[in-house]
C-alpha cells in the first residue's frame, strides 16, 4: 500500500501523517492496467484500498448518496481508510451557500454511516468571476455565516479557484473555524510555494492537497486514463519539498491525484510515493 502511515496507527498516535488517494475509484481503463484483469466492478473498491488508504468519493458533489451505498462503501474497507467527501454542488454552486444548512444536514447525515471512516469533506467552489462576487471580501461576506454554522465534526476543506482571492482575510477566517484550505494543481492557481506569499496556507491541523492539472489540455489527448502521459516529475518534485515541510510541523496531509492531472492517478501517486522515498 502506498501510505506514510501504518494500518494500525490511528491518527493519535501519528499527530503527522501523509495520506494519499485518486479522485474517484473507477475510470475508463483503469480495468486495463490498475485492476487485475476480470475483476468484477463490485470488488474494485476492495482491491483498491490494498494500494491506498484514502479516497475522493467525486460522485457525491452530484448528488448524496444512499444509504446502502454508504454502508457499502464502510463494509468494503479496512480498519483505519478513510473517505474525504465532496460536498453537493447544490451547496457550493447552485445555492452558493444560501439556504444550504438542510442540504448539508441530510448529507452529514446520510454519510454518518461511514462512523469513523468518514474523513474530510470538501467544499468545492468553481472561478467566481465579478457577477458572482464584485470582489473576495463579498464572497467572505456570505461564507462567514456559514462556517459559523458548521459542526465540528466532522473536519472541512474548502477549494477556491481565483488565485487573487488568498489573502489573510481569507486564511484567518478559515483558521479560526480550524477548516482546511486545499491546495491544488491547477493553471489558474500558485505553484506550492507560492501560496503562502499572503501568509500561512496551513489554517488548521491538516491539509488537503487535489492533483486536478488541465482538464481540457489533457482531453484533447485522451480520455482513456490508462497511462500517464505527461510527465509531472518536476512538478511533483515541488510537492514532495511541500510535504516534507508539513510533516515537520506535524501537519497531517491527505493528497488526491485526478486522471487529468498526468493520465493516470494512480501512477501520479506512485510516482509522488517514489519521490518522497528519495
Amino acid at each position: 500500500m502506498i501510505s506514510r502511515m501504518s494500518n494500525r496507527a490511528s491518527s493519535e498516535e501519528n499527530p503527522a501523517y501523509l495520506r494519499l488517494g485518486t479522485s474517484s475509484f473507477t475510470a475508463a481503463g483503469w480495468e486495463k492496467t490498475f485492476y487485475p484483469q476480470g475483476m468484477q466492478a463490485r470488488d474494485y473498491l476492495s482491491y483498491y484500498a490494498t494500494q491506498f488508504d484514502t479516497l475522493e468519493i467525486d460522485a457525491t458533489f452530484y448528488r448524496i448518496p444512499a444509504e446502502s451505498t454508504v454502508k457499502g462503501w464502510y463494509a468494503k474497507t479496512p480498519a483505519n481508510f478513510l473517505f474525504a467527501l465532496k460536498a453537493p454542488q447544490e451547496i457550493t454552486h447552485e445555492r452558493v451557500l444560501v439556504d444550504a444548512e438542510p442540504i448539508l444536514k441530510e448529507f452529514l447525515k446520510v454519510t454518518d454511516h461511514l462512523g469513523e471512516k468518514r474523513g474530510p469533506i470538501l467544499f468545492q467552489f468553481q472561478y467566481f468571476n465579478k457577477k458572482a462576487f464584485a470582489t473576495p471580501a463579498d464572497f467572505l461576506a456570505r461564507l462567514k455565516p456559514f462556517l459559523e454554522k458548521l459542526p465540528s465534526e466532522p473536519r472541512f476543506a474548502l477549494e477556491i479557484r481565483n488565485k487573487t482571492w488568498l489573502s489573510p482575510a481569507l486564511y484567518d477566517l478559515l483558521q479560526k473555524h480550524n477548516i482546511a484550505l486545499a491546495m491544488i494543481d491547477h493553471p489558474w492557481m500558485p505553484r506550492p510555494g507560492e501560496w503562502f506569499a499572503k501568509g500561512d496556507a496551513i489554517t488548521t491541523d491538516f491539509t488537503y492537497i487535489r492533483w486536478l492539472g488541465d482538464r481540457k489540455g489533457i482531453e484533447e489527448l485522451t480520455k482513456t486514463w490508462d497511462n500517464t502521459i505527461v510527465d509531472r516529475t518536476r512538478d511533483l518534485q515541488d510537492w514532495v519539498e511541500a510535504c516534507r515541510n508539513f510533516l515537520k510541523r506535524k501537519i497531517r496531509v491527505f493528497a488526491f491525484a485526478n486522471n487529468h492531472y498526468a493520465g493516470h492517478a494512480p501512477g501520479t501517486l506512485r510516482l509522488f510515493a517514489e519521490l518522497m522515498e528519495k
